[in-house]
């Protein structure tokens, strides 16, 4: 298939919203909660540059719970539609964007032009983020360990609650995406 039929394909993202059972309130406290910096130039280059955006993401993660509602409140400023596909129900498109071409790694988003062809891609985290959880995972056990599955109910606990609070990180995550975009 290509990008456009995948984009038909989704659903828009009040439909997914209330199919969420997992982190529905997390990710409506963010979208509520976040104000887009003025940035009038960059909404008016998106504006012009006519993008649509396809996600891929599932309502388990983390990741996509903070990163959509900054997409969503970029997406309203720059006029830009969104439609979203459940990553384990499209895996032939998940397997077109890998994280380090071999992790399902969630959410991406897909930027498309008016025709269907791929302008951007960005996913699944902001670097910074990416810096933080790598450090919250360093301090693991083991694999092996006896308490290992318990701290890392406990890591992603003190993840999510993080993602949900920390509004640097919301604005890590506006800023990593501006960084993507304002080159296309």
């Amino acid at each position: 298939m290509e990008l456009n039929q995948w984009y038909e394909k989704g659903m828009s993202p009040d439909v997914y919203i209330e199919s969420m059972e997992k982190h529905k309130e997390n990710l409506l406290h963010i979208y509520d909660e976040y104000t887009l910096p003025k940035d009038d130039a960059f909404f008016r280059k998106l504006r012009e540059d006519d993008l649509r955006v396809i996600v891929l993401t599932e309502d388990w993660c983390g990741d996509a719970m903070l990163n959509i509602p900054i997409l969503l409140r970029l997406a309203e400023a720059g006029n830009m539609d969104v439609r979203m596909l459940l990553r384990d129900d499209n895996l032939e498109l998940m397997d077109q964007y890998l994280t380090n071409g071999k992790s399902r790694s969630i959410p991406i988003f897909i930027f498309i032009d008016k025709d269907g062809n791929e302008a951007a891609k960005w996913g699944p985290r902001a670097e910074t983020l990416q810096k933080f959880f790598d450090e919250a995972r360093a301090k693991l056990p083991d694999k092996e360990a006896e308490d290992y599955d318990e701290k890392f109910k406990e890591m992603l606990f003190f993840i999510t609650k993080s993602f949900r609070d920390n509004t640097d990180f919301w604005d890590d995550v506006y800023q990593s995406l501006k960084h993507t975009l304002q080159d296309v």
